[in-house]
């Protein structure tokens, strides 16, 4: 993982934000019948629940995918978007290795 792409990605509010609403899929509406099975959710929603444009909240999922936060599946014209746990708790075991003394 790169740390410094990590951290410019968390160096934003709303993403932040959007990685906290992303921990539990009730906060956000219920998936339509059709993508019930799927994990993550849709970017639609992400978008509503932040109040942003469409660009800023495809940007801002896209920085947070680089960042490797977030993984994002495409089904049809929709996609969905999960947290990566792993690779949250090796950004924080990095940056734990790297500012604590051991």
């Amino acid at each position: 993982m790169d740390i410094e792409k990590a951290i410019a990605a968390l160096n934003n509010p709303i993403r932040r934000k959007i990685l906290e609403w992303l921990k539990d899929r009730s906060n956000f509406p219920p998936a339509l019948p059709e993508h019930a099975d799927l994990e993550g959710v849709c970017v639609g929603y992400i978008q509503e629940k932040a109040q942003l444009s469409q660009s800023t909240v495809s940007n801002y999922m896209g920085l947070l995918k680089q960042a490797g936060f977030v993984v994002a599946e495409r089904h049809g014209q929709w996609t969905f978007y999960r947290r990566d746990e792993d690779n949250i708790r090796s950004f924080l075991a990095a940056v734990q290795k790297e500012l604590l003394t051991q």
